[in-house]
C-alpha cells in the first residue's frame, strides 16, 4: 500500500472524543470519520459509544456529550467493525494522530477486535512542513489561519469534518513533496537538519565555549549547539559567573554547546521574566518543566466558573474568572486560614466536586456552613456570603478588613446579648491575628489596582528595572526610561479592572509571571507606587528619586526579545 501514488489515494480524516481521563482508564466516547479522496470530501460517519465509567462533570461541559447520551449508545464493539470497514485500503488522517490512534488501538483491543493499522497522516505535522509561519496550530485556529470556517468544536464528525477540510488545504503541497504513500510518510517523519553557520566554528570536544564576552551583570543567556539550536536557558545576577558553573555540574546538554549568547537586565527580577519567555519560546531540552525547588508561596483562590466556589489553597493563580490573594509564605497556614473564613461566612469546606447530602454535614450542623449539598439553597445567599468573604482582600488591607469585621460582628453579638458567640469570635480573632502575622505576605486580591514595580539593580546604584502589573498580570516592563515612563504607566492604570469589581482573569501563559513577581515582591519588599487614574511626571519623579533611580530622558529602551539563533 505504501507504494501506491498519494494523488489517487483515498483518505479517513477521524476524529475521537474520550471521557477525558488518562491511560487505562480513558474510554472513547464518540467517533466521527470523513471519506476524502481527491482533494475533496465525501462519505461521514459518526456515531456515540457507551462507557463503562460515569463521565465527569467537566467533560460533560466541555463535549456537550451527557451521561444519558452515552447510556443509550451502542457499545464499542458494535461501533467500531464499522470504522474498521471504512479503514481498510485507506489512509488515516488525524490531528495530533498520536492521541487518536492510542485511543482506537485501546478502544480496538478492549472490544476484543483487531486494529486495522492503517498508515497515518498527522495534519499537525503536515502544517509544521507546509504552514511553519502559522505558531498556533490548534485544530479550530490552524484551520482559521488557512480560511476554513468553523462552527462547532469538541464534537467528533465536526471535529474530523475540519481535520479533513485543513488536510485538503494541505494537500497539494503534500503531493508536490512525495509521489507515493510512503514518501509521505517519509517526509512528514523526517526531522529537518539544519546546517551549521560557517562563521560558527566548532570546538574540540571537551572544551567550553567561550564566556570571556559575557559580563558581571544581571541577565540571561541561552547556551546553543553547532547548529544553533539552543541548549539552554539561565538567568543570573552574575552572568559570567553563573555560565561557568554549568561545566562542572555534569549536566548531558553541555557536552554539545558550542557557543552561548546573553541579555543583560537591570535586576534579577527582569532576569526571572526574560527568562521564563524565552523557555516558552525556545522550549530548550535543557529547562526541565516546573524547575526550581518549592519557594514556600501560595495563594489563597476562588475559582468563580463553578457553582457555589470554593475558597483553596494552590501553588500558582487560578488561570480565568477568579479571585486570588496573596502570595503567602506557609501552606499550612493559608489553609486554617481559609478554614476559619468558611466557619466565618458559612462558607462550603468540601472540594469542587459538591457531594450531594441527604443530612447537614458536621459543619452544616454546627452552623458554619450554609449545606448548599442538600439541593436547596438559593445560590445567591450563598455568593452573598461569599462575596462578603472576598470583598475584605479587595481594599489594599486585607488582614486589617478582616479583623475589623470580626470585631463588628463581636459588636453586634454582644448588643444582641449573645455572650457565647461573642466569646467564640474572641477567641476567632486572636487566632486570625497570629495567623496573619505568621502569613507574611501581602493578603490582597491580586487583580486589584495597578502598581509600579520597582525592581533594583544587585549592585549598581540609580539602576533598575520597571515593571507594571495590572489586573495581576505583567502588562509592561523594561529598563528605567524617563521618556515613556509617565505613558507606560498611564496604559498600565487602563489595564486594571475597575475598582471594587470581585474576580479578575489570567491567561495561562500569564499566570508563571504573575506567580514570578508576586513570590519575588513578597520576598524582598521593593519600591512599589500605586498608580491612579492622573500620572505625572512630577509623581514619578519623586518615587523614583526617593529610592535613588535616576531619569534619563531619551535613553531608548532595553530590548526583550528573544535571542536570535
Amino acid at each position: 500500500m505504501l507504494d501506491l501514488p498519494l494523488a489517487t489515494a483515498e483518505f479517513v480524516a477521524v476524529d475521537t472524543e474520550t471521557n477525558g481521563l488518562s491511560g487505562e482508564k480513558c474510554e472513547l466516547t464518540e467517533i466521527g470519520a470523513v471519506l476524502v479522496g481527491g482533494g475533496e470530501l465525501h462519505e461521514e460517519w459518526d456515531s456515540l459509544v457507551g462507557v463503562a465509567q460515569p463521565l465527569g462533570r467537566y467533560i460533560q461541559r466541555l463535549t456537550g456529550i451527557s451521561q444519558d447520551m452515552v447510556n443509550a449508545a451502542p457499545a464499542p464493539e458494535d461501533v467500531l467493525p464499522r470504522l474498521a470497514t471504512m479503514l481498510r485500503g485507506r489512509v488515516l488522517v488525524a490531528h495530533n494522530s498520536r492521541f487518536d490512534v492510542r485511543v482506537l488501538r485501546q478502544a480496538f483491543a478492549r472490544a476484543a477486535l483487531e486494529w486495522p493499522d492503517p498508515p497515518v497522516i498527522c495534519t499537525v505535522q503536515m502544517a509544521r512542513r507546509f504552514a511553519p509561519l502559522q505558531e498556533r496550530r490548534g485544530l479550530a485556529t490552524l484551520a482559521r489561519a488557512l480560511g476554513i470556517e468553523v462552527d462547532e468544536v469538541h464534537r467528533a464528525l465536526p471535529d474530523a469534518r475540519t481535520c479533513a477540510q485543513v488536510f485538503c488545504a494541505l494537500f497539494g503541497r503534500l503531493c508536490a513533496n512525495a509521489p507515493t504513500i510512503g514518501d509521505a510518510l517519509t517526509v512528514l517523519g523526517a526531522k529537518k537538519v539544519r546546517k551549521r553557520p560557517a562563521s560558527v566554528p566548532r570546538r574540540p570536544r571537551g572544551e567550553r565555549p567561550h564566556l570571556a564576552g559575557l559580563p558581571h551583570e544581571p541577565g540571561v543567556y541561552v547556551f546553543r549547539d553547532a547548529d544553533g539550536r539552543p541548549l539552554y536557558v539561565g538567568k543570573s545576577v552574575d552572568l559570567r559567573v553563573r555560565a561557568r558553573s554549568h561545566f562542572t555540574s555534569g549536566a548531558a546538554w553541555t557536552a554539545q554547546a558550542e557557543h552561548v549568547d546573553h541579555t543583560v537586565t537591570e535586576s534579577e527580577l527582569g532576569a526571572l521574566l526574560l527568562e521564563d519567555r524565552l523557555i516558552k519560546a525556545l522550549k530548550p531540552p535543557g529547562n526541565v518543566r516546573g524547575k526550581g525547588e518549592p519557594d514556600g508561596y501560595v495563594y489563597i483562590r476562588c475559582r468563580l466558573d463553578i457553582p457555589f466556589p470554593i475558597l483553596e489553597v494552590a501553588r500558582e493563580p487560578a488561570v480565568g474568572h477568579a479571585v486570588c490573594v496573596g502570595p503567602v509564605r506557609g501552606r499550612a497556614a493559608a489553609a486554617e486560614l481559609v478554614e476559619q473564613l468558611n466557619s466565618l461566612f458559612g462558607l462550603r469546606h468540601c472540594g469542587r466536586s459538591m457531594p450531594a447530602r441527604a443530612h447537614p454535614s458536621a459543619y452544616g450542623q454546627m452552623g458554619r456552613c450554609l449545606s448548599p449539598c442538600l439541593n436547596d439553597l438559593d445560590p445567591n445567599v450563598y455568593r452573598e456570603r461569599l462575596d462578603a468573604a472576598l470583598r475584605l482582600f479587595v481594599g489594599r488591607s486585607g488582614g486589617e478588613a478582616l479583623l475589623g469585621r470580626v470585631d463588628e460582628q463581636i459588636r453586634e453579638a454582644s448588643a444582641a446579648q449573645r455572650y457565647e458567640r461573642a466569646e467564640w469570635l474572641s477567641r476567632r480573632r486572636s487566632r486570625l491575628e497570629a495567623l496573619l502575622a505568621r502569613l507574611g505576605g501581602v493578603l490582597r486580591a491580586i487583580h486589584t489596582g495597578a502598581r509600579l514595580v520597582l525592581a533594583p539593580h544587585p549592585s549598581s546604584a540609580g539602576r533598575a528595572d520597571a515593571i507594571w502589573v495590572a489586573g495581576g498580570r505583567v502588562v509592561d516592563w523594561g529598563a528605567v526610561d524617563g521618556a515613556s515612563l509617565v505613558e507606560r504607566s498611564a496604559r498600565a492604570f487602563k489595564a486594571a479592572p475597575p475598582v471594587g469589581r470581585l474576580g479578575g482573569w489570567l491567561s495561562a501563559d500569564a499566570v508563571s509571571e504573575a506567580r514570578l513577581v508576586g513570590a519575588w515582591v513578597a520576598l524582598n519588599s521593593p519600591p512599589m507606587l500605586e498608580l491612579g487614574p492622573r500620572v505625572g511626571g512630577a509623581q514619578l519623579s519623586r518615587f523614583l528619586g526617593a529610592h535613588g533611580v535616576v531619569l534619563h530622558r531619551g535613553e531608548g529602551e532595553r530590548s526583550f526579545a528573544p535571542v536570535a539563533g
